[in-house]
């Protein structure tokens, strides 16, 4: 080792030279000692002017100075830089360089150049990162041109930042030693720093936000990837340290096929510390193509510029081998061209046999310029995926040929990846739908129409064709006119029967409810008004021609005309709602801006035309009398069970980007005029009323009141990272190919593993947002064959009242708790005889709401009688695969029993339902299969065409989650099994909490509920304080009252036996957030304590 002492005593030319002389260790060992004396005030004079003795000795010519280098390991010479003169009146630069960094030359010349291209002011002021600096020249040449506020040089090579900080001393002193001031008072020492840093990581760790970014790094695979792994330190040898400027290692970016990788990362990292307005400058070889470079900024939401391009002569000291076994296992040419002069690229394998015999090769090399177009939006999405999801990065792609796509794009992924980060579990939302969403959908009414409509004037549907269809089962008019355009997914039957005689029957309580005739009206006001004269609809349902709803007129004319007859009118306003800044005229809300929409009308509106998502859909539902919105959410609750959440998140984004710029409320509200309403209109149908009354729907939150839910399907458990992971990926991908998005193949084999099903030519794969979507079609398939749909005591309430809602004729067939309320052959072969057509439900392989399990046993003999009387079968696995007690449970394997089965019933048949949001507790996903085997009840499924299917973002998901869970990946199955440990857990202390309070509870195996009965309130008493007018009221204890009772006495919300379907038994869920169960837990005490006392 040279010490700076020894050198400081020394300072004599030939006695520095001679501790050179051994090898390029020892040159650097000298040097670096030579460092700390100019870093030292005392002698920084003397060492400057000792390098510039040794520059005179070998200055003079430039073999005198490859001869120091050769012989000495080492040079110092000028670097010109332009014949324009810089700030500081220099035209060059003085350089140290040494054999292990980076030697300058064409091809960090040429990124100077590209550079220079910039105007003035571009650096000025500015903080600035080089990456790669190497001896620093490039950092030292911008400051000394354009007088940034600071410029951070960064490499790998300890090395290089040594000589780095050599070269600034070189230049910001003059031979002398004293400093060079500026224009402005200051020094390059002022205004540069050098730094070991990998890429970005030093301004990352020292919260330094960066106005430009810089970079010529390496962009050729090693050769010897073993090599990369290296420790980097100083006492490295020679060529390893030297390679860094070459060669980089596999970084994890689909970039690193291409040699690319390491920019990928300096931009994603430098997405992370540039400012908003910043600008990132890269030079890039053309040896992929210049369309893969620019794919590289573009996929990251940049916009870039090409500033300079050129070719250079291949480095001799470059291998690439690389490139060669690249093209070797791909489709992928590199571009390279023989000499300087040829235009025709030839690929890797040919430039390396012509480099081989001797031949010069080049490539193209490009200087880009980059700006976000987003930056902050982009700032959060690019967070989000280096923050545990660095796999996906490589399916974002934010390049778009339109700004209005970006301008969509970009804000929703950065909302999606903030709520993805920030929340580890969905939160409840009601059936009317996401509060956000509909809050966000009246403000815009009201900022933009001047509407004074609030989140109980709002009902969110999955589609506009859902919310026709559901309207109309939910009156069931005898006769509805229906514009031609709406009619496209309505059931068959309704547009062919001709039952239209005597249908005014508003008040005629005995007409038959089943029968709903729709007439196709013209989308003509004049027309549809004549034909509402003639034939005198219960129900109108009509969209507007474009040239009528430009005024209220025909609006205002239709509301007459509906009102004198005595028809609900729902109107569609699809087609002319514009998500705008500035919104056409629309004559619709421009009368609901003065007058308050009448009893007897509501408002459709489809959700569909984005600039991003094809067929991605919501529509919203405006109604301002209050039994109406409470009707339609339950509708929504009972036939959908919710609207995907996704694509409320979606157009939510676009309705906050329109209102986020706005003052709220700064226009004073009009007081609007009513309308008289006087003329009877079509009630709900009973059975509706009856399914409404009989349900136990989910309570909504009022303004006091903090509501715990433990009597809805939903999981606020933590969602796996696997699944966020997922559901971002399927919203950044573009251009999803459909096989990418059929995700048949994942669901047959998902269904054959843990069930045995086997589907064959004559099955067919049906899709839904959800289950109870899919159900409620077999129901219409049931009612059509005038089947009987059996449920089994215990089973789930909303299946049992959606059943209630379609009226089909229903049963229940008794179970006892001996047996998990679960169903046997013997208790199936006494009920069957019984029933005519009947429909058997299973729940299974685990049992909603028990929590009770079937055997492969045990399905074999419910199945075997099922055949014997020609039951058809629906198995719904929908609340299966939380399976946390398994025990000696055998697994099914149901395409054996089916083979064993000796000649059943041609009747027989299985229809196989299922969702995977219980296997993987939903995170916000909605999804439900269905596969039927009867080619006669496929037939009759078609003929109800008003589903709502998953969109192809949803599909992609899960057909990725799928192949994860088949290729048993470790971080997916152990997610999954860490949530059946905490249901397992929570299971446990509901049970011992709900024993220790005076509840019997039915032992569970699996699933998110279980069933408990509170034996020892029934009889008693409990006095509620603070209900009717703050004073008190005795209520006596009963199966009827009890989830009431418990819901007023604690906020927490249950099922009782009503839901249940079981005498005294009540449903609770544990899927809850962790501080909401122990809320629950709490509540649960707490009501023992008001009824049971201490």
């Amino acid at each position: 080792m040279v010490d700076s002492e020894k050198v400081a005593g020394a300072l004599n030319v030939d006695e520095f030279l001679r501790q050179c002389q051994p090898s390029g260790d020892a040159a650097y060992n000298a040097f670096k000692s030579l460092l700390e004396m100019l870093e030292s005030s005392a002698t920084r004079s003397q060492a400057r002017a000792f390098l510039t003795a040794l520059q005179k000795r070998f200055g003079h010519s430039k073999d005198a100075s490859a001869s120091c280098f050769d012989i000495y390991h080492f040079r110092i010479h000028d670097v010109l830089l332009s014949d324009n003169q810089g700030l500081q009146e220099r035209k060059k630069m003085t350089m140290l360089e040494i054999p292990s960094i980076f030697i300058p030359e064409d091809w960090s010349f040429t990124f100077y150049e590209g550079i220079n291209r910039h105007p003035n002011d571009i650096f000025k002021d500015k903080t600035v990162a080089e990456l790669g600096c190497g001896n620093g020249w490039i950092s030292i040449a911008l400051a000394e041109k354009w007088s940034p506020l600071k410029v951070y040089g960064l490499d790998i090579n300890p090395r290089a930042v040594k000589v780095a900080w050599i070269n600034l001393y070189l230049n910001a002193l003059d031979e002398n030693g004293s400093f060079i001031y500026d224009n402005e008072g200051k020094t390059l020492l002022d205004r540069v720093e050098f730094h070991e840093s990998d890429l970005l990581a030093y301004c990352r760790d020292h919260a330094i936000e960066l106005d430009r970014i810089v970079g010529c790094i390496p962009q050729i695979l090693n050769p010897n990837p073993e090599a990369m792994s290296k420790m980097i330190t100083e006492n490295a040898s020679e060529e390893f340290l030297y390679s860094l400027s070459n060669y980089c290692a596999l970084q994890g970016f689909v970039e690193d096929q291409f040699g690319l990788g390491l920019i990928a990362r300096a931009v994603e990292e430098g997405i992370a510390v540039i400012k908003p307005l910043g600008i990132m400058v890269f030079n890039i070889g053309g040896r992929p193509g210049q369309g893969v470079c620019k794919r590289l900024f573009e996929r990251r939401g940049f916009r870039i510029t090409k500033l300079w391009q050129t070719k250079v002569i291949q480095a001799a000291d470059t291998d690439i081998s690389a490139l060669v076994e690249i093209e070797k296992n791909s489709h992928h040419r590199f571009e390279f061209f023989m000499g300087l002069v040829g235009n025709q690229p030839i690929c890797a394998r040919t430039a390396w046999a012509y480099g081989k015999s001797g031949g010069p090769i080049s490539h193209a090399l490009s200087v880009y310029s980059c700006q976000l177009r987003q930056p902050s939006q982009v700032k959060v999405i690019v967070d989000f995926i280096k923050n545990g999801f660095q796999e996906i990065s490589n399916s974002l792609d934010l390049s778009f040929e339109d700004d209005s796509v970006a301008d969509e794009k970009i804000p929703f992924l950065a909302y999606l990846a903030k709520i993805l980060k920030e929340n580890t579990f969905f939160p409840y939302e009601p059936p009317s739908g996401s509060t956000q969403f509909r809050k966000l959908v009246a403000s815009f009414m009201r900022t933009y129409h001047h509407v004074p409509l609030n989140i109980n004037n709002v009902v969110i549907f999955p589609s506009r064709a859902v919310a026709i269809e559901d309207a109309l089962r939910l009156f069931s008019p005898r006769l509805a006119i229906v514009d031609q355009y709406l009619t496209k997914h309505l059931p068959k039957k309704w547009l062919t029967s001709l039952a239209i005689e005597g249908t005014n029957c508003i008040a005629d309580d005995k007409h038959e409810e089943d029968v709903i005739t729709v007439i196709e009206a013209p989308r003509q006001s004049d027309l549809l008004i004549e034909l509402i004269k003639k034939l005198k609809p219960q129900v109108v349902i009509t969209g507007m021609a474009e040239f009528e709803v430009v005024t209220s007129t025909a609006f205002e004319q239709l509301l007459d005309t509906t009102r004198e007859t005595g028809s609900r009118l729902f109107l569609d306003i699809s087609d002319h709602l514009e998500l705008s800044s500035l919104p056409g005229s629309n004559g619709v809300l421009k009368y609901l801006a003065g007058n308050v929409l009448p009893s007897h009308a509501a408002i459709f509106c489809g959700l569909l035309k984005n600039q991003v998502y094809s067929d991605l859909e919501v529509a919203f539902v405006i109604c301002e009398e209050g039994s109406i919105f409470s009707a339609l959410s339950k509708t929504v609750e009972l036939l959908e069970g919710h609207t995907a959440l996704f694509s409320q998140y979606y157009y939510g984004c676009l309705f906050h980007e329109l209102l986020s710029f706005q003052l709220s409320d700064r226009r004073p509200i009009v007081q609007r005029e009513h309308k008289n309403e006087s003329t009877a209109m079509i009630g709900f149908t009973k059975s509706a009323i009856t399914a409404f009354n009989d349900a136990e729907l989910s309570v909504n939150r009022t303004k006091d009141t903090q509501l715990i839910h433990m009597d809805v399907d939903h999981s606020s458990l933590p969602i796996p990272l696997a699944i966020k992971g997922a559901i971002f990926e399927s919203f950044a991908r573009q251009n999803m190919t459909e096989q990418e998005t059929d995700v048949g193949e994942e669901i047959q084999l998902f269904i054959n593993e843990n069930y045995g099903f086997v589907m064959h030519n004559a099955s067919e794969l049906v899709y839904g947002d959800c289950p109870l979507a899919l159900f409620n079609k077999l129901i219409l398939c049931c009612n059509e064959e005038g089947g009987t749909l059996c449920f089994p005591a215990g089973c789930n309430g909303n299946y049992m009242s959606a059943a209630k809602f379609m009226k089909t004729n229903f049963a229940t067939i008794p179970t006892t708790k001996d047996n998990g309320f679960k169903l046997s052959d013997r208790i199936l072969t006494n009920f069957l005889g019984t029933v005519n057509k009947p429909w058997i439900y299973i729940s299974g392989p685990t049992v909603s709401p028990t929590g009770s399990i079937y055997g492969n046993e045990e399905m074999k003999g419910i199945l075997s009688v099922c055949a014997r009387f020609g039951a058809r079968v629906v198995i719904d696995t929908s609340f299966s695969g939380l399976e946390f007690n398994t025990g000696d449970m055998d697994k099914w394997n149901l395409d054996d029993i089916f083979m064993e089965m000796k000649k059943p019933n041609p009747h027989f048949s299985v229809c196989l339902l299922g969702g995977l949001s219980s296997g993987m507790l939903r995170g916000g996903l909605d999804f439900g299969f269905l596969v039927i085997n009867d080619p006669l009840l496929i037939e009759v499924l078609h003929s109800f065409p008003g589903l709502s299917k998953p969109h192809s973002t949803m599909r992609y998901a899960i057909k990725k989650l799928l192949s994860m869970r088949c290729r048993q990946e470790t971080s997916f199955s152990e997610a999954i099994s860490e949530l059946k440990a905490i249901l397992k857990a929570r299971v446990i202390r509901l049970k011992e909490t709900l024993g220790h309070c005076g509840w019997n509870v039915l032992e569970c195996y699996g699933g998110v509920s279980v069933m408990a009965e509170p034996s020892a309130y029934f009889g008693k008493s409990v006095t509620l304080n603070g209900l009717e007018d703050n004073g008190s009221t005795n209520v006596m204890l009963s199966q009827s009252n009890i989830r009431e009772t418990i819901l007023k006495a604690t906020g927490l919300c249950i099922n009782s036996s009503s839901w249940t379907g079981v005498p005294g038994y009540c449903r609770l869920t544990v899927a809850l957030q962790e501080a909401e169960f122990e809320s629950a837990l709490r509540s649960i005490m707490h009501f023992k304590e008001l009824v049971l006392g201490k």
